[in-house]
């Protein structure tokens, strides 16, 4: 019987991530969302790729909002 520790190694490198989900998690940030909250247990390479795009397109957007409602007020 393998130990945890040596299954984990044996799942994690069968798992191949790919960052194409980050770049879909990107551009549509609540697909991003939902794969993330779906894969988290099953596929974590993938998910935390797709986690993070969906992040930062929303940090990027709310940045913009927060720019686009200061900068005409300030001139």
């Amino acid at each position: 019987m393998e130990s945890t520790i040596e299954q984990r190694v044996s799942v994690e490198e069968t798992q191949k991530g790919s960052n194409w989900w980050g770049v879909l998690g990107f551009f549509i940030p609540l697909v991003g969302l939902i794969l993330f909250l779906v894969w988290k247990t099953t596929n974590p390479k993938s998910s935390k790729a797709a986690g993070i795009g969906a992040l930062v397109s929303m940090i990027l957007n709310l940045l913009l909002v927060i720019a686009t409602a200061v900068l005409p007020a300030m001139m």
